[in-house]
C-alpha cells in the first residue's frame, strides 16, 4: 500500500520523537464521550518505541467496555495516517482503571458537556445549575459507567460519571 491509499487527507508525515507520537495518540477521542480524549479519560497508559514499532498501552474503564475496539481502531488509524505503519496496541487490566485517572481537564470537559464528573454520589452537583443533592433515577445512564440523575433545583436530567 502506498501513501495515496492510506486513509485521511492524503498527507502522510512521520512524527519523529516519542513525545510527538504520544501527543498524536493522546488526541484520539473516546467514542462514547467524544469531548474527552483517551488521555483525558486516563485510558492511555503509555506510548513507547520498541525497535521500529510504536507500542501503545491502554487500560479499559472496565473489562467489558464496548468502546475499546473502536478506540484501538482509532489509535491504529491515527498512527497509520501519521506514517507509523508498524505499531501494536496492548490492553492491560492491571492496575485496574479508576476515575482517579481522569485528568483535571477531563473533569472540566465532562461538566461543560453536561455530565457530572466523578465524585462521591452525595457530592454530585448538577452540571446545568450547580444545585446540590440531585436524585438518582437509574443506576445506569447512557453507558454503564454513568448513572442517570435529575436535578433537585432545575429539574433537568443528566448523566453522572460514576466514581470508582
Amino acid at each position: 500500500m502506498d501513501a495515496a491509499d492510506l486513509p485521511g487527507d492524503g498527507m502522510v508525515t512521520t512524527t519523529t520523537t516519542q513525545a510527538d507520537i504520544r501527543h498524536l495518540v493522546a488526541m484520539v477521542v473516546d467514542p462514547e464521550i467524544p469531548v474527552l480524549t483517551i488521555d483525558d479519560l486516563g485510558v492511555l497508559r503509555s506510548v513507547e518505541m520498541v525497535d521500529e514499532t510504536v507500542v501503545v498501552t491502554i487500560t479499559p474503564t472496565y473489562s467489558g467496555c464496548p468502546a475499546m475496539k473502536q478506540i484501538e481502531d482509532d489509535i491504529s488509524s491515527a498512527l497509520d495516517r501519521a506514517g507509523h505503519i508498524e505499531h501494536r496496541i496492548e490492553t492491560v487490566f492491571s492496575p485496574a482503571w479508576t476515575t482517579d485517572w481522569i485528568t483535571e481537564e477531563g473533569h472540566r470537559k465532562l461538566a461543560d458537556f453536561g455530565i457530572a464528573p466523578p465524585t462521591p454520589v452525595e457530592a454530585v452537583l448538577c452540571p446545568q445549575c450547580s444545585e446540590a443533592q440531585p436524585r438518582m433515577i437509574a443506576q445506569f445512564g447512557s453507558t454503564a459507567c454513568k448513572a442517570l440523575m435529575v436535578c433537585s433545583g432545575c429539574g433537568e436530567p443528566f448523566d453522572y460519571f460514576k466514581q470508582h
